[in-house]
């Protein structure tokens, strides 16, 4: 782990990216549901690449809305969307970056990763709330 490269580049952020997608994909409790809203997974890995690109090196090339989409998820869902579903992410994301870097702008990543994730969860549930 320790011998990795950190997260340098956009080529770095798409690697990361699309091993995690893969994996997420193939997972038994999220695959079903990212394959079931996702059609079109390159054009969504590109978004993702982007947002993650916006994240780590401040580009601005994101202009999107996670809580809308995870949002529309969980409608999808039925209001079923939990905490392992956004644990079982997390440590995919976690996992991930482990295998393939090390250094501060993996760190980055993953703190990111862990406040966007509580964010997320927090507003879903705000979202119910108010219906």
């Amino acid at each position: 782990m320790s011998g990795n490269p950190d997260i340098n580049t956009r080529k770095d952020i798409t690697l990361l990216v699309n091993t995690f997608y893969e994996k997420v994909r193939k997972e038994d409790t999220l695959g079903p549901i990212f394959n079931g809203i996702i059609s079109d997974w390159d054009a969504h890995l590109e978004i993702l690449t982007d947002f993650w690109e916006s994240q780590l090196f401040l580009k601005r090339k994101y202009t999107g809305d996670p809580i809308k989409a995870h949002i529309k998820t969980d409608n999808f869902m039925g209001n079923t969307m939990s905490m392992e579903h956004f644990g079982i992410w997390l440590n995919l994301w976690f996992a991930t970056i482990d295998e393939l870097f090390s250094g501060d702008t993996a760190w980055i990543a993953k703190n990111r990763a862990r406040k966007m994730n509580t964010m997320l969860f927090l507003k879903i549930f705000e979202h119910r709330a108010a219906k």
